[in-house]
């Protein structure tokens, strides 16, 4: 694993205590971390993965509107929140590695450091289920 900021990593060990799923990444975009919430929901376990570009994290999952059209990688809320340092929210689908299809919603927000500085950003989701 890459050297990364002190918040970063009390952030990665906050949400490895989470039943939420949550991702975080650096500031290039780079996911660095999901947890094991996360890691059911996407199928695949993040010891698997590793740290994975945004151009891979962003189209591995197949993000898609709920008529199948697919969302450009800029469109995604986290990839909005590493451009634009601003909170972003979304629901869409994805297909997990596993196969299955999901409606998620996602609530993404910067990770800044007690000096002010931009140190990533970090993604909560949940699955949308249908009662």
């Amino acid at each position: 694993m890459a050297q990364h900021p002190i918040e970063v990593i009390l952030m990665r060990q906050l949400a490895s205590y989470l039943a939420t799923p949550m991702f975080l990444v650096d500031t290039a975009g780079v996911l660095v971390y999901y947890n094991l919430p996360a890691e059911s929901m996407l199928g695949l376990r993040f010891d698997e993965t590793g740290e994975m570009a945004l151009e891979e994290w962003g189209s591995a999952f197949k993000p898609t509107t709920h008529d199948g059209t697919p969302i450009p990688l800029e469109d995604l809320p986290l990839v909005e929140v590493v451009h634009s340092r601003r909170p972003a929210q979304g629901s869409f689908w994805i297909r997990g590695l596993d196969g299955v299809s999901r409606h998620i919603s996602i609530a993404a927000f910067p990770l800044v450091g007690q000096s002010g500085a931009d140190v990533g950003s970090v993604a909560v989701c949940w699955e949308e289920r249908t009662p």
